[in-house]
């Protein structure tokens, strides 16, 4: 039996079989519902991620104005002026 064939003779099977039991009259209303549940828990967490990011942000911005890393650390001990 060559490939087309095989899959001719399953699909005939599957045609041929009595149905299963038959789907929820509610099944489509159900999956708007999760999926917009699922669509808003993901907006959320989109949200709540970028806020994080933007106070992080904000965080090392106030600290690189505060302590100035890049300028050079003061002395450990005064210059000997005049010896």
């Amino acid at each position: 039996m060559s490939l087309p064939d095989r899959k001719e003779a399953e699909v005939r099977k599957l045609l041929a079989q009595l149905p299963g039991e038959p789907v929820p009259a509610d099944l489509a209303e159900r999956a708007l519902r999760r999926g917009a549940r699922l669509l808003r828990r993901r907006r959320v967490l989109r949200t709540v991620t970028w806020l994080c990011a933007l106070l992080c942000l904000a965080a090392l911005a106030g600290w690189l104005l505060a302590d100035r890393p890049w300028s050079q650390p003061p002395p450990a001990t005064s210059p000997t002026v005049g010896w």
